[in-house]
């Protein structure tokens, strides 16, 4: 059924300027339309907020923040906020209109995307949101729905809703803005966000496009907040083999759990994605990716919402508090509100009576967040199994084989157990519980600090998992020449071997490049000689697609890059572009012309020219003949010999 013809709003005119011709789309806070402005004769996009919310001071409060902040983003990639005003009830704003789809439309549509693709979509967002960052905004809800392409191909970015400055982000207790697929790990522990929040979730979209699906999923988004806190974004060639590396290292330097690793704003991650583009060649960048793989889309994980701080599980420490809720989705389209008491004091009792936990239940659920459902099952009771020194994993299986859910996770330092592994549980096994009942596990980080182990001269997958063995997080990875360690291998670390730091930190990897090769000059050589020179040099070589016209033969290799002198690495690749031999134009017909005429003429159209006078000509001014008669063709910047008498 065509709900737009029951919109009152359809038809209307606003403000007395802004005639209501469609309706778009509808979200929890707002609805869009396509309208015209009457006094300028364009159509435009209306974002209208719901009137029920238009009373609410923070609500208003956020459209007019973002009208202000997009006024202030002059970028072709970020869509335009023309107007802001209200008629009677209705608070509104006039946007830019874009023809064409989001980003979440054709993933839905057609699971991964080429690497081109990915990487075309990726750049102008990240130009947007650099813009933003330089002015001094994060965007804070990016994700493939405020992503527009329009049908002429066009990227932007949209819905700068939740938009703060940078300098007024602050710590909050109570609650976390955004969307639950795309947040920080920051975001979701301290409620803090500058640009690198819009880096990580640009590093998620990314994967997103690469593979089809999201990097974490759950049962519930407070699964999914556990997961960004916890585990590292995979990479995305774990799902699509084949995938070159430089994507994975781009998923992985955005995607980083700890800010610090992550490229500072968007537009550092930019030069990245650039850096990374050219590294690959076009057989890579225009993979297709496999038909298996389609769009994962969960409505609840995508809305933007306000999503309480005590669904966020903790940075895993022997703490006390005790998480009783999970949120799930309200249904509505875009935008959702969620409402929790703040977190309470950390000294509180570990488990409070179960009467308040039905309680808090109730009230969440009247709010529409939900809280999973509480089985209370008289006189049906079990023990709590053996857990201690399995791993997290399997103490989950035990538990879920007894018939008994899995509550919160915490995580303690430990001399003595191994990392990963299940140190204590409450209740503890062996005790009396409720059918259904909640345990709380306690896994073990392995020691407080550890040293950096000395990975040097290995391969980069075996030193990240011995990283990760030792109780440390593999880090961004850079490359350089090295004349002793093998390509692929690493250099060093950073901390180097033997540092003490915190069990979990990342530690930055520099990885080899090859031996260093200086670039032969191979133009002018036939295309066979080229090629054999630069591989003899440990250089692989690429053709490029188009040929140009040159001073040398057709065939022959007009133009490389790099170009000679240049310092690359062993297995680097030169693009060697062909000569389609020079071109050929008309010769201008300078007979009977003054030598200065002649020489005008010449040059103008492209040649070089040389004087005969010989010695009738020595104080001559006439051409009287030429080496390339008038209207013939001749190669351009070719030389033109004229005879002076």
């Amino acid at each position: 059924m065509d709900t737009t013809l029951q919109d009152p709003l359809v038809g209307q005119v606003l403000d007395g300027r802004y005639r209501v011709d469609a309706r778009i789309a509808a979200g929890g806070m707002a609805t869009v339309y396509r309208a015209l402005d009457t006094r300028l004769d364009r159509v435009l996009a209306l974002k209208v907020m719901h009137p029920t919310l238009a009373v609410d001071g923070t609500f208003v409060e956020r459209f007019i923040r973002e009208a202000k902040s997009v006024a202030r983003l002059d970028h072709p990639n970020v869509v335009q906020v023309f107007d802001q005003g209200t008629d009677g009830s209705y608070v509104y704003l006039a946007m830019e209109y874009i023809a064409g789809c989001t980003l979440r439309d054709v993933l839905r549509e057609r699971g991964a995307v080429q690497p081109r693709a990915a990487l075309d979509i990726l750049e102008p967002v990240l130009a947007a949101l650099g813009a933003a960052h330089r002015a001094g905004f994060v965007h804070r809800d990016m994700k493939p729905e405020n992503v527009l392409i329009g049908d002429d191909g066009r990227v932007k970015v949209a819905d700068f809703g939740l938009v703060r400055s940078v300098d007024t982000v602050t710590s909050t207790t109570g609650a976390v803005l955004g969307t639950v697929s795309y947040l920080a790990p920051e975001q979701i522990e301290q409620g803090t966000a500058d640009p690198r929040v819009d880096v990580y979730a640009c590093g998620v979209v990314l994967y997103e496009m690469l593979t089809g699906g999201k990097p974490h999923s759950g049962d519930s988004p407070a699964q999914v907040l556990y997961k960004h806190i916890h585990e590292d974004v995979p990479p995305p060639s774990a799902l699509v083999p084949g995938l070159p590396y430089e994507l994975d290292e781009l998923v992985a330097s955005a995607t980083a759990r700890t800010p610090d690793v992550r490229p500072h704003d968007a537009v550092a991650l930019l030069a990245q994605v650039r850096e990374a583009r050219l590294a690959l060649t076009d057989e890579q960048l225009d993979a297709l990716p496999p038909q298996a793989l389609t769009a994962e889309h969960d409505n609840a994980e995508d809305r933007t919402s306000v999503i309480p701080r005590s669904l966020t599980l903790p940075r895993p420490l022997p703490v006390d508090e005790d998480v009783p809720a999970e949120a799930a989705g309200d249904g509505i389209d875009r935008t959702a509100r969620f409402h929790s008491p703040p977190v309470p004091p950390r000294r509180r009792p570990a488990r409070p009576p179960r009467t308040v936990l039905l309680v808090i239940a109730a009230v969440l659920l009247v709010f529409g967040v939900g809280a999973g459902i509480w089985y209370i099952n008289s006189g049906q009771f079990t023990k709590v199994p053996p857990l201690l020194s399995q791993t997290e994993a399997r103490a989950k299986e035990r538990l879920e084989t007894a018939g008994l859910e899995v509550g919160q996770v915490k995580r303690a330092y430990s001399d003595t157990v191994e990392r990963g592994t299940v140190i204590g549980s409450d209740p503890a096994p062996g005790a009396r519980i409720r059918d259904h009942d909640s345990v709380t596990l306690t896994v073990s980080l392995g020691p407080e600090t550890v040293n950096v182990p000395n990975v040097a001269g290995q391969p980069l997958a075996k030193a990240q998992a011995r990283l990760k063995a030792d109780g440390l997080e593999p880090g961004m990875v850079t490359r350089e020449v090295s004349e002793d360690v093998p390509r692929g291998s690493v250099i060093r670390t950073a901390p180097e071997a033997g540092t003490k730091r915190h069990a979990g930190s990342a530690i930055a990897l520099v990885v080899s490049k090859g031996r260093p090769v200086d670039v032969p000059d191979v133009t002018g050589d036939d295309l066979d000689s080229a090629r054999q020179e630069l591989t003899d040099a440990g250089l692989k070589v690429r053709i490029a697609a188009k040929r140009i016209n040159s001073e040398y033969d057709a065939g022959e290799v007009a133009a490389q890059s790099p170009d000679e002198g240049h310092r690359a690495a062993e297995g680097d690749t030169v693009t060697l572009t062909l000569s389609k031999g020079p071109e050929m134009i008309e010769v201008p017909d300078v007979t009977g012309d003054s030598v200065d005429e002649a020489h005008k003429a010449l040059e103008g159209a492209g040649f070089e020219v040389d004087e005969d006078r010989g010695l009738l000509g020595l104080f001559g001014d006439t051409v009287k003949k030429q080496s390339v008669e008038g209207g013939d063709r001749a190669p351009k910047g070719s030389t033109i010999t004229i005879t002076i008498r």
